[in-house]
């Protein structure tokens, strides 16, 4: 046999690169989801006292969730999401939304008032996109007593600390394009950015009745001292589909 092609040898050598990449994302999503209280990375935040109101934040499995609790988030979600859904072309499905709501991997910060009563929510999971490790924001939901008093842009700040703290690359989220409170929300309050997996739109067909941002999140300093910097996917492929959220 000849001698191999320098050409050969990079090309084997990257894919062992990318696959030693994937395996330590792999390993942060599994430690992250093994966290017994990602609250615990951001105490202070187990409280919201301002503009009047007085919450305590709390995390929650979905195993861990009572059937009521369960029915209050999705009967949350669906006052508020339904007409949103069903002016696109998923169209709204009861049973689709819930079993979404209540797969394994689901995890919930809940936000309760003086009383113990819910107030607000948001479903999230630490998951791969793609050769990414992230922070997945499926839902943020708060009723209406409680809107435009800062709970929203409160628990949107707790997942950036704490996808900082599990060491995410980003946190992402899906939102309708006809949604523009909450796109007002993300991209102008929060600073967030069309994802660069969002689809594009097709230049003759109809476009796309969603798109994906995303937030890069700054990495902990690795043992020399320097900053980690996640590569970005450049190719633009169709994305996990996630419940678009609605702000408050």
């Amino acid at each position: 046999m000849g001698r191999k092609s320098v050409k050969s040898k990079e090309k084997k050598m990257k894919r062992k690169e990318e696959s030693a990449k994937m395996a330590v994302s792999l390993e942060k999503v599994d430690k992250a989801n093994k966290v017994p209280d990602p609250m615990d990375f951001v105490k202070p935040f187990r409280k919201f006292d301002r503009n009047g109101l007085s919450l305590t934040i709390e995390f929650k499995r979905i195993a861990d969730m009572s059937e009521e609790e369960i029915e209050w988030a999705f009967d949350l979600t669906k006052k508020n999401m339904q007409t949103l859904y069903e002016e696109s072309e998923w169209g709204w499905k009861d049973k689709d939304k819930r079993e979404e709501m209540t797969e394994d991997k689901a995890l919930y910060l809940i936000a309760r008032d003086t009383n113990n009563k819910p107030v607000a929510f948001t479903h999230f999971r630490f998951d791969m996109e793609f050769d990414e490790e992230v922070l997945y924001c499926y839902e943020i939901q708060v009723i209406d007593d409680v809107r435009r008093k800062g709970i929203g842009k409160f628990i949107v700040q707790i997942l950036e600390l704490i996808a900082y703290q599990t060491e995410m690359v980003k946190v992402m989220l899906t939102t309708f394009k006809h949604n523009k409170v909450a796109q007002g929300f993300f991209k102008n309050t929060m600073k967030y950015v069309i994802d660069e997996i969002s689809p594009e739109d097709p230049l003759f067909e109809e476009g796309y009745h969603y798109e994906i941002l995303s937030k890069p999140i700054k990495q902990k300093p690795n043992k020399t001292g320097d900053a980690s910097n996640a590569q970005s996917n450049k190719a633009v492929v169709e994305p996990m589909q996630t419940s678009p959220v609605k702000a408050s």
